[in-house]
């Protein structure tokens, strides 16, 4: 028996073994799903999807204008006033 024609025949008997092995697992599988008996499915129950309650929006505390005193609108006005004469003087300059 040439090198070959050996190497043919151990191929050839290793793929019947695996057929056989196949079959057998199959079998074995076949028997074990005959004996089980039908399946009962349960039945699916949903559930409610509860909606995540949202805090709700504050709009932010306005904050209230503090009216000026007489004493500190009396100082605005000076400043005001300086500022006008010291823009007179610059446009005189030029």
């Amino acid at each position: 028996m040439s090198h070959a024609s050996m190497l043919k025949a151990r191929r050839q008997n290793q793929k019947h073994k695996r057929q056989i092995a196949v079959a057998e697992k199959q079998a074995k599988h076949a028997a074990k799903l005959a004996a089980a008996g039908p399946v009962v499915k349960k039945e699916k129950v949903k559930k409610e999807k509860v909606k995540a309650e949202k805090p709700e929006k504050t709009k932010p505390d306005k904050v209230k204008k503090v009216k000026l005193t007489a004493e500190e609108i009396g100082k605005q006005e000076a400043k005001q006033a300086k500022a006008a004469k010291a823009a007179e003087m610059g446009k005189k300059g030029g």
